[in-house]
């Protein structure tokens, strides 16, 4: 019995003490911080990142801006003149802000499945502005990449009047082809002259010609009428103006007194002296001389059935019909004077369409 008793109280023992062991919280004392150890040797400096700001700020500020809109405002593409036909849908994509950016688009395609402008034309015709031509960067490393001005197009130029033949103004002065926005407009609309299987050639609008944008096809050599005669043809591309500099280095360069190059496309004269040490020529030795010459000549066609004389008169073409020759002298007429430049794009092409044609009406 007592031991018994002695096993009961044992057990009663063990459990308290069992029971005491799991209940108990016991605090955790810290003890004080060690001394600090002693520092690592210092990782490798990283390479400095780009200063993307002032990158930026070197074109998107008052300072940059304020004088190319004042240049701007002394353009052709400012005035109302070059804008007025821009509510046309033929006429829009190059004569009207959203026209120009609707080409561009791809999103609009002609009866003849052509890109073009929206064929539905534009109720309000805006000038050509900075948003028409710059949209967004290609690329932010300038470095490498070169510095697009965040132009819309720098593609090759497919021409309107024969998407087969493309002008691609790319050279050591124009490396991303920044001059091919200028191409996109300034070139021809209208082809030249073809013989309809008589001899003969029917002018049917007084607007016939190649229209005034005829500066890229005369810088690279093509579209005007090749008559045979004294004077030969250059290449084609092979003008000096088309191989060592192109629209944006002559027509954008260093202003010279705030009325030239920069965003009035006036040649500036700072651009010409880079090679023309002399001074830049006004025009083509002997071109203005020849082109009263030819215009006299043009001026004394009668039409096949002689109802007409004059195929060009005060610069304009006359309807009527006439031999393909004197078509032909005509448009070489109305394409040099169209170009503006006095010959200057393209000296030598200039001047053999237009002394090989005075030659054809003079035998």
């Amino acid at each position: 019995m007592k031991k018994l008793k002695l096993i009961s109280y044992l057990i009663i023992v063990a459990s308290s003490l069992l029971f005491m062991q799991c209940t108990h919280d016991q605090e955790l004392i810290v003890g004080p911080a060690g001394p600090a150890g002693t520092d690592g040797i210092d990782g490798v400096d990283g390479l400095d990142g780009v200063d993307v700001t002032a990158t930026c700020v070197a074109c998107h500020s008052a300072s940059h801006r304020d004088p190319i809109n004042d240049a701007y405002a002394m353009s052709g593409h400012a005035s109302g003149t070059s804008w007025a036909r821009g509510t046309s849908a033929s006429c829009a994509l190059c004569h009207n802000n959203e026209g120009f950016i609707d080409y561009l688009s791809g999103n609009f395609v002609d009866d003849d499945g052509f890109q073009s402008a929206d064929p539905d034309g534009y109720l309000v015709s805006n000038a050509i502005t900075c948003t028409g031509c710059h949209s967004d960067h290609r690329s932010f490393d300038f470095e490498n990449d070169g510095n697009d001005y965040a132009l819309r197009t720098l593609d090759p130029v497919e021409l309107i009047i024969d998407p087969t033949v493309v002008i691609d103004i790319r050279n050591d002065s124009d490396l991303l082809g920044k001059s091919n926005t200028c191409v996109t407009c300034h070139q021809p609309r209208r082809s030249g002259p073809t013989d309809d299987g008589l001899g003969t050639f029917a002018i049917t609008s007084p607007y016939w010609g190649p229209h005034y944008g005829a500066q890229s096809t005369m810088l690279e050599g093509i579209v005007g009428a090749l008559i045979p005669g004294s004077v030969g043809y250059p290449g084609i591309a092979s003008a000096t103006h088309r191989t060592g500099s192109s629209c944006v280095t002559c027509h954008m360069g260093e202003t010279t007194d705030g009325t030239d190059g920069s965003h009035t496309w006036w040649p500036t004269e700072n651009a010409c002296i880079t090679c023309h040490t002399n001074g830049a020529p006004s025009e083509v030795n002997g071109l203005a001389a020849d082109l009263i010459t030819l215009a006299g000549l043009l001026e004394n066609v009668v039409s096949q059935d002689e109802t007409v004389t004059g195929i060009i008169l005060d610069d304009h073409p006359q309807r009527g019909t006439f031999t393909i020759l004197e078509a032909e002298a005509a448009w070489n007429y109305l394409f040099v004077n169209a170009d503006g430049s006095n010959g200057i794009h393209n000296p030598e092409y200039a001047k053999a369409l237009i002394k090989n044609s005075i030659e054809a009406l003079q035998d």
